[in-house]
């Protein structure tokens, strides 16, 4: 079962930072975590969502991220502070013209 999920599962430093992905896909192995745990999907809702990828895809990323949770939940976790980082330092125009037109008609 381990060599079907190695083959299955690949990690490039060029490709997606590095991250566990889904050989032959740009598709990350904590992608696939966040679906299925923090998003509640199953994984035929997974591979309706994300067509280019099969049910067998999204079994081995699954395995692979039970196999090895804390490299995944670190991979997931410095991915939300990247965000984090970068939101606090680019400010949203959007953002702030709606507070302005807020500000407006109050």
């Amino acid at each position: 079962m381990a060599g079907v999920i190695t083959e299955r599962i690949a990690k490039d430093p060029s490709i997606c930072g590095g991250n566990a992905r889904i050989a032959g896909h740009r598709v990350r192995v904590m992608d696939i975590a966040i679906m299925y745990e923090q998003m509640g999907m199953s994984p035929d809702d997974i591979v309706t969502e994300i067509p280019t990828i099969t049910l067998s895809d999204v079994h081995a990323a699954l395995a692979y991220y039970y196999d090895h949770l804390d490299e995944i939940r670190s991979e997931i976790q410095n991915s939300h502070d990247y965000a984090d980082e970068f939101r606090s330092n680019n400010p949203s125009a959007l953002q702030d013209r709606l507070e302005k037109l807020v500000s407006d008609v109050e």
